[in-house]
């Protein structure tokens, strides 16, 4: 049988997630952007983000050819540009093996999926450029992702080919947010490139500078898994962030999160002279090189960076031998950095977490 012609906006068919309005009737909890956990750990899943979302229109992709779009792609373009209202692109459970791309004249688009291990997007491009490596971009405003994957599973080249950048996701929006997504590649993973974002629940996974960029972001309950380059004998960092000046508000904040995996890894490296990455009550395993931090190929002076840790547990937390431009943070140092008012969650984001207010 056929599958039906794909209208613009549509209700969720039978079998889709709880359309909205039903799912915010349903749903005991608070208005607003925070959500109360009525005493228990508040679990943010598809339902109540739908619940928070102002809308009734969705577009549904599945590989099976039954339902609208079997292109996550196609689903995207059917958005109108300048699109004004909220529109979820539903994700059936699968592997959609293609680039994808939300354009800046595509905002308010609520991409959601069926979990991190059940939908994915892969693609394998490589380049010498990141942006042209990513398996998915983002660049449009108020973007939300829940419950997928996201991978490049290009294979690794020699380590000094220019051509080695391979990218599972360039985040260039404003006001984006990913909750319970994964993000997967052997080199330079998560391309966070611009804006506010928010990362919570998430996964990110790789060797070498796999989370970089001059965004301004928030990394709430985030597990980091570190995956040992064998091309090279020099440890690679996690985060290699780009703040370039003192009203740059741009940095990474980890919250409440954990670092493991395999091999030797520095917790961040600079890439500009004011770039700002703060660890805070995270899990830190022994993946986490003494030392801490490194600031390997960078020339510049270390005086203006702010690379830092409050209140980290584990063996990778063990801060005698830290580099000397690192610090120690204190409960003041660190009050508007790790809460969601250091990417004015307040204003835009759909739901978080109540403690983090």
């Amino acid at each position: 049988m056929p599958a039906p012609p794909p209208p613009m906006f549509l209700l969720p068919r039978r079998g889709c997630l709880i359309p909205a309005l039903v799912a915010a009737i349903c749903l005991c909890v608070a208005s607003g952007a925070t959500a109360s956990s009525g005493g228990k750990k508040l679990v943010i899943d598809a339902p109540l983000l739908t619940s928070k979302v102002p809308t009734n229109q969705t577009i549904i992709v599945s590989p099976s050819g039954e339902d609208h779009f079997t292109s996550v792609q196609k689903a995207i373009d059917s958005v109108p540009d300048g699109n004004s209202g909220w529109v979820i692109v539903h994700l059936r459970a699968g592997v959609y093996r293609e680039k994808v791309h939300v354009p800046e004249s595509k905002p308010y688009i609520f991409l959601r999926g069926n979990g991190k291990g059940r939908t994915w997007i892969v693609w394998n491009d490589s380049s010498s450029v990141n942006s042209e490596s990513a398996t998915f971009t983002i660049q449009a405003n108020n973007f939300i992702a829940f419950g997928i994957s996201f991978k490049n599973d290009a294979p690794n080249g020699p380590l000094d080919e220019p051509s080695n950048q391979t990218v599972a996701a360039m985040v260039s929006g404003d006001k984006v947010a990913f909750y319970h997504c994964a993000f997967y590649s052997p080199h330079n993973t998560l391309f966070d490139h611009r804006g506010r974002h928010y990362y919570e629940s998430s996964y990110i996974q790789g060797a070498i500078d796999f989370i970089f960029g001059r965004g301004q972001s928030l990394f709430q309950s985030c597990e980091i898994f570190v995956v040992e380059d064998k091309r090279t004998k020099i440890h690679g960092s996690i985060t290699a962030q780009n703040r370039e000046s003192e009203e740059d508000k741009s940095g990474f904040v980890f919250i409440k999160g954990k670092v493991y995996g395999v091999g030797d890894v520095y917790l961040g490296r600079p890439k500009g002279p004011h770039s700002r990455v703060v660890w805070a009550n995270t899990y830190l395993s022994k993946t986490i090189v003494p030392e801490g931090w490194t600031n390997w190929s960078y020339d510049d002076t270390t005086d203006y960076l702010l690379y830092g840790e409050h209140n980290c547990k584990g063996p990778g937390a063990k801060h005698l031998r830290r580099v000397s431009w690192s610090k120690q943070l204190k409960e003041k140092d660190v009050a508007g950095i790790t809460t969601i008012d250091f990417i004015d969650g307040k204003e835009w984001l759909p739901v978080y977490h109540p403690d983090d207010e």
